[in-house]
Formats: structure tokens, sequence, C-alpha cells
């Protein structure tokens, strides 16, 4: 933290005051935004408070006026990660997302490997529910942990370490293959936002979907065969879901508004590339239905105990990017962090090699998914357009590619799955690098064959 600290303060002193060949606003830019990405990858402060922070800086130094220093405020992603929040509090408070989770792991059956794929099949469901891989994680961990009691198999059997590695690592990757967590929303966001290009709710399930398919298929294999069980049949399984499904009751009416919202967003979403309506339109939408007295299952306690700080986060590093993009301080950035891939981005085949593995290690030194993006997304985009590369497949690769990860500390999901003890860092490695390179090759097929079938090129 002292460190942390001491660079985040003294990084940007040296950049302001420094005789660079640049124009006075673009080396002034450049470092208050160095502040920013200084203290979000070493969290010196939580990351909605830097980002603000940050802002508030571009504005009372005179970097820019008020309007450009926080025009990440007056766009629609943040205000789409809010509309998500109320969607998962509402899917989660009104029990649906539980009974969906219960449905769909005692119906595959009760052996190690069906469970497994049951609990997959439900991280992947509750993607398009809780727009939150945090959230995912605990509501099937609490399915999981009475699993685990029937079984007999506590932190360090085969069976948990299996099934929770398994939970963690779908939950924080199911979420960019749907326009639905954070980081998908921030990436679609700065991409709508610099290049001006329409990103589809439906085009981007579309373009994921066989990398999502090959990676259940996938991962269930290969957690089964790393983590085979100590019990072949495990006795008892479906027994304790059904139970667990039945003290549930009947269906609940906040359970069937729920329902009913969550499928007309669903519908609406999955058929933008028909009637146009922005997935943030829709998001926000259905979110503020879920507060409505009657309609929605969601009260005045419920907005209060929301968290906001990841939608002034968003909207704060939105706002940063537009500044880079206002004052030309990107180009400076794009120069120091992408000029060597120049030369390697030759072909539509290595525009899915190259950023997919850039990403992947620019986010082992950047902890956090969320402020990756913030800070390489703008930059990206800006070395696409200057290389004459089309942005769009770049920029989602780029996205795509911070879902992979091999160490704990690289997500808050993670970190909630790793808390609950029972699996070690190493399984996450291991499991980590094989999904990794795996989603590597199906991209280098994607992204030349199927995607420009879906428009994307």
């Amino acid at each position: 933290m002292l460190i942390g600290g001491a660079l985040s303060v003294g990084l940007p002193c040296a950049l302001w005051f420094a005789p660079l060949p640049m124009d006075l606003t673009e080396k002034h830019a450049l470092a208050i935004a160095s502040f920013m990405i200084v203290a979000w990858i070493t969290g010196v402060l939580p990351h909605a408070v830097t980002g603000i922070i940050g802002c508030y800086l571009f504005w009372v130094l005179k970097v820019v006026g008020f309007e450009s220093a926080f025009s990440g405020f007056a766009d629609q992603t943040p205000w789409f990660l809010f509309g998500a929040g109320l969607i998962g509090m509402m899917a989660t408070k009104s029990g649906l997302a539980r009974r969906l989770a219960y449905m769909v792991t005692s119906t595959v059956g009760a052996g190690y490997s069906r469970l497994l794929l049951g609990f997959i099949l439900s991280s992947f469901l509750l993607t398009f529910l809780v727009p939150s891989g945090i959230a995912c994680v605990i509501i099937m961990a609490a399915v999981a942990v009475g699993v685990m009691d029937v079984f007999g198999l506590g932190r360090g059997s085969n069976v948990g370490r299996g099934i929770f590695v398994t939970l963690t690592y779908t939950a924080g990757t199911f979420d960019k293959m749907v326009i639905a967590g954070a980081t998908s929303i921030l990436g679609r966001g700065i991409i709508e936002k610099i290049t001006g290009i329409q990103v589809y709710w439906s085009q981007w399930l579309l373009a994921f979907l066989p990398c999502a398919v090959v990676t259940i298929l996938f991962t269930w294999r290969l957690v089964v065969w790393m983590y085979p069980p100590e019990k072949e049949a495990l006795e008892g399984g479906t027994k304790f879901l059904r139970e667990s499904l039945a003290k549930m009751g009947p269906w609940s009416r906040d359970e069937k508004k729920s329902m009913v919202l969550m499928l007309i967003a669903i519908a609406l979403w999955s058929t933008d590339l028909i009637h146009h309506i922005s997935p943030a339109i829709i998001g926000i939408g259905i979110g503020l239905l879920a507060t409505v007295p009657g309609l929605g299952v969601l009260g005045q306690e419920d907005l209060k105990s929301l968290n906001y700080l990841p939608v002034f986060f968003t909207a704060a590093a939105i706002g940063m990017g537009n500044v880079l993009v206002q004052t030309k301080a990107l180009n400076a950035m794009t120069a120091i962090m992408f000029d060597w891939m120049r030369p390697w981005v030759a072909n539509v085949y290595s525009i899915a090699l190259v950023p997919y593995w850039t990403a992947f290690c620019y986010h082992i030194f950047l902890g956090n998914e969320i402020s990756m993006l913030a800070t390489s997304m703008p930059p990206l985009l800006n070395f696409a357009e200057s290389s004459g590369i089309h942005p769009l497949p770049i920029a989602m690769v780029w996205a795509f590619a911070s879902g992979g990860k091999i160490f704990v500390y690289q997500s808050g999901v993670m970190v909630t799955g790793y808390s609950y003890g029972y699996f070690k860092a190493v399984d996450l490695l291991r499991v980590g690098i094989c999904l990794t390179v795996v989603e590597s090759l199906v991209l280098l097929l994607l992204v030349p064959l199927y995607w420009p079938l879906i428009g994307i090129r």
C-alpha cells in the first residue's frame, strides 16, 4: 500500500513537471490519467473514489471543462450497469435465482460428473439473471455447500475442489460472453463511445456462443479428469436438491413477477438486431420497472443497499477515456503500449491471437479486470484506427481476454470463490491455464471464419 501510494503520487507529479515534447494540456491529462491507472492497479483507494478524484482533477486543474471531465456520467454505460444491478437484486431477493439453480442441478442427476455439469449450466444460466460474477458465486456456493454436507465431503476433497474451482472460474468467464457483467458492459460502452459502432446484445452473444459451448463441455471433462471423485456414486445429492427445492414451496408472486420481467428483458435483448433498441435502454427500463410498487419486487431499502460504487467507477473510467481522446494524450499512450504489436497483427488470424495473449499478460499486472479494460481499451481502439484495423473484432477479443485468469488476485470473483476454502491457488492456476489456451484456440477459428458471417469483420 505504501509503495502504491508513493507511485500514484510520484509518477503523476513527475509527468506533470517533466520536460516532455508534447502539448501542455496533453501532458497534464496524461499525468492525471497515470494517477488513476496506478491507483487502480495498486488499489490504494476504492476504485470509484480514485475515478471521481481523477475526474475532479481534470476539472479543477483546468485540463478540460466540467462537462468533459465528468462526461462518463452522461454516458449510457454506467446506467446500464445500474439497471443490471437492479435486475440482479430482483432475481436474488425474489428467490428466482436460487430456485432455478436448484431446478437445473437436481434435473441432471446425482453422480459427480452430472452434478458438476449441472453446476456449470446453472452458472451460465445465472449470468443472464444475475449480472454479477460475485453474486453468481455466492448463490451457487450456497447450493454447493449443502451438497457437500450431504456427501460428507468437506474442504480438501476432490469433489469440493472440483465443484468450487469450476463455479469460481466459470462465473468470471461467462459474463464476458454475455453483455451482463460490469466488464462486458464497460467494454461495449467504450467501443460505442470511441468508435461510434453500435454493438448489439444479440450480436455479442452470437459471437461468443460457440466459445461458451466449448467452455462448458471442456471445463466439465477437464475438472472430472483433474479431480476424480472420492465416491463414484454420490448418494443423496439429488434428494437434497429436491428437498431444498420443495422447501421453497410453490412459486411466489415475487418470483413470477421477476421471471416475467427477466423474460421480457431477454426477449428484447436477443432481438435487438431487429428493433435496434439499445441494450442499455432495455436494461435500465426493466431495472426501474422492478422498483415500481405493485409491479416490481424492490423497495426503498433495496435501493439503499444497492452498491453504486461500480456505477461511479465505470462512469469515471469512461470519462478518463473521453479526456484522453479530447486532449490527444491517447496518442502518446498508444505509442507506448501498442506500437510493438503493429508488425504482428498483419492478418485476421493474428488479430485473434496477438491481442488475446497481450491482454492476458497485461491482466496479470493489472489485477482488476474492469481497470484492465478502462485503462487499455481506449488506446487499443486508437491503435486499431491508426493501423487501419477494423476496431470491433480486436476490441471484442481484448474484452473477452479479460476473462482469462490464472491467479486469485486478478478478480473479485476469484477472491470470493477462493474464500470458501475448498480449493487452493494452484487449482485455479491449473484449470485457468488450460481454459485460457482452449478459448484462445476457439477464437482462432471464430474470428476469421465465423464472425464475418454475423457481421463482425
